[in-house]
């Protein structure tokens, strides 16, 4: 990783953690004895039933075309070639219900936008229903997800404001997408059609010109938007000024982006957008043993990784320090206090020793 790129991502660590602090109340920053203190002198850690060092895991992605698939792709070859751990790959519907799954014990890793992770952990967001998950744990940071939108270029339709109205494809149900798209042009008062699908699926009937329109959230590129541009002509587009500025008051988890002219074939210019950042997850009941291997195994091999897909550039130890407000697994703790990085107070779970 060039020195240069590396910059940018630290840069953006310390930004981001600055505004979702702000964002969500603020972290909180007292020691563990004063958390003793404040809770009469009971000790701050909880029992866990830790599973066995697995031999197999079911790692949770989300549909095929989109960056959490590919990476998944990545991520269980890593986990079978310096592990031995067999890693079984599944298409889910993205980060909320990965979300869900995590918390019902039905995956080993998943990966989600630290938006769902927040809002599932607490309890916040509509689609929990009040439920907290609070049994998913972080274990290692992966790179930001932009929002984009394009269009067919014969659709005529080149900005945001012009969807009003419009039939759009989302993305699937329980993503990123799916989930915040949708959201984004109520805010927006767009009052879309909105069609929830799959990165593959929409790009099929966008080939095939029964989608004009997708907006989509994955990491850049997104292979299936590359699939399109080779046999349609299309416009790409993105939110700022006072809508995006509107978009990020509503959603605290979303920040500024710039998508490079150079990320498709076909761009020839910046996109000014908004994004959110991804981690892996596990559930708090998994073998600290395998957290703290996976995830120095994660890092240790990061040009293995940024192979499957070029997102992985930003996967650096430090990002993990982006996250502020859910808590990390233990194993994954060990690791990055052994590595040197200085985590918040707020991340260390109650069952932390």
């Amino acid at each position: 990783m060039s020195w240069n790129w590396k910059k940018k991502t630290l840069g953006l660590v310390a930004g981001l953690s600055l505004v979702f602090t702000a964002a969500c109340g603020g972290s909180d920053t007292s020691t563990s004895e004063e958390k003793d203190a404040n809770e009469g002198g009971e000790a701050a850690s909880q029992e866990v039933s830790y599973q066995d060092y697995p031999k197999t895991v079911k790692v949770g992605t989300a549909s095929q075309g989109g960056t959490y698939f590919i990476v998944g792709g990545g991520l269980a070859s890593l986990l079978e070639n310096e592990l031995d751990v067999t890693a079984n790959v599944e298409v889910t519907g993205g980060p909320v219900h990965n979300m869900q799954l995590t918390q019902a014990g039905d995956q080993d890793v998943g990966f989600v936008t630290l938006g769902p992770a927040y809002e599932g952990y607490t309890g916040t967001g509509e689609w929990t229903a009040g439920n907290k998950m609070e049994d998913v744990r972080i274990a290692f940071p992966m790179y930001t997800t932009p929002i984009h939108w394009w269009a067919l270029e014969d659709s005529g339709v080149d900005s945001i404001e012009e969807i009003a109205g419009q039939r759009v494809g989302v993305g699937p149900a329980g993503g990123t997408s799916g989930t915040y798209v949708p959201l984004i042009h109520d805010v927006l008062g767009l009052d879309t059609e909105n069609v929830q699908a799959g990165a593959s699926d929409m790009a099929s009937q966008q080939m095939d010109g029964q989608l004009d329109i997708i907006g989509y959230a994955a990491g850049i590129p997104i292979s299936a938007v590359s699939e399109i541009e080779v046999q349609r002509k299309i416009n790409f587009f993105g939110i700022d000024g006072e809508m995006r500025d509107k978009v990020i008051e509503e959603f605290p988890y979303f920040f500024p982006f710039t998508i490079p002219a150079d990320t498709y074939t076909t761009l020839d210019h910046d996109i000014e957008t908004i994004a959110m950042f991804n981690f892996g997850i596990v559930h708090k009941d998994a073998n600290p043993d395998f957290v703290y291997d996976l995830v120095k195994a994660y890092h240790e091999n990061q040009d293995e990784l940024i192979g499957t897909h070029a997102s992985m550039e930003e996967a650096v130890a430090e990002a993990i320090t982006i996250n502020d407000s859910v808590p990390l697994h233990p194993g994954a703790i060990k690791y990055y206090e052994e590595i040197g990085i200085e985590l918040p107070e707020s991340v260390y779970p109650a069952e932390w020793e």
